[in-house]
Order: structure tokens, then C-alpha cells, then sequence
């Protein structure tokens, strides 16, 4: 019975079909493929430093920083939408307010290498902070 439902489709109905393969393969990636992380740069006093645009996610959301360093995040908050009003480093013990259309600086060295996940207060939002030892 299921082939000769599908010999009965035309082709805006598999235009259809085929159009709702790409979006779930699309939000799968988007939601769980793997991020390519950005490095924050070392400025001359040593201080590992990336902005980081808060728009209905975060951008860059994966970053990239060297174990033992000081590192200095600056989150720019481009809207008002009530989920973005934080920023929590749970790992860490870090909470800061994210006032709209200002930077926030968050400063922390991080003692030990791995992956670190930042979100936002309703935890909808993610980063991900990966740590590299130190050579």
C-alpha cells in the first residue's frame, strides 16, 4: 500500500517532501553539529580577549582561549528579548546582567583545559568556552 501512495504524488507534492528532508537536516546541524571555535586574541598585555554580539544567540558561541590566561569576554546585548539578560558561567560561578545595547565585560582565568558551556538565565541560549592547556 505504501508504494502506490508514493507512484500517486506528483511533483509539488515530492518538491514538498524533499523540502522538509532539508529543513530537518538543517535544524539538526544547526542545534547539534559541531562548532568551529573561534581563538580570542592575546592582546599586549596578555589578556586572551573576544567580543561576543548577543542576537538571539551568541556570536561568535564557541571560543577558543589557552589554559592559565587571563581572559576578558566582551558581550555586546543587540536587543531587548528578555531571555538575554544574562550571561552564566555556571562552571565558574559567574552570573552578569547583560543590559541592552551595552558591552558587559566578563574577566576570569580558567585553571583547568576542557569545554565550558555559558547560557543565557532561561538556559535557551549556549555558547560552549573551550579551554586548551597550556604549552
Amino acid at each position: 500500500m505504501t508504494v502506490w501512495i508514493l507512484a500517486t504524488l506528483d511533483a509539488s507534492e515530492w518538491m514538498v517532501i524533499a523540502v522538509g528532508i532539508a529543513a530537518i537536516i538543517f535544524v539538526l546541524w544547526y542545534f547539534f553539529g559541531e562548532r568551529r571555535g573561534v581563538a580570542a586574541e592575546t592582546t599586549e598585555t596578555g589578556v586572551q580577549e573576544i567580543s561576543i554580539t548577543v542576537k538571539g544567540g551568541y556570536s561568535p558561541d564557541t571560543i577558543v582561549v589557552k589554559q592559565g590566561r587571563p581572559v576578558r569576554l566582551k558581550f555586546r546585548r543587540e536587543e531587548t528579548a528578555s531571555c538575554s539578560e544574562q550571561v552564566i558561567f555556571s562552571d565558574f560561578g559567574i552570573v552578569r546582567d547583560l543590559p541592552p545595547f551595552q558591552t558587559t565585560i566578563v574577566e576570569f582565568t580558567p585553571d583547568a583545559p576542557g569545554e565550558y558551556t555559558f547560557t543565557c538565565g532561561m538556559r535557551m541560549l549556549r555558547g560552549k568556552l573551550i579551554v586548551e592547556p597550556s604549552r
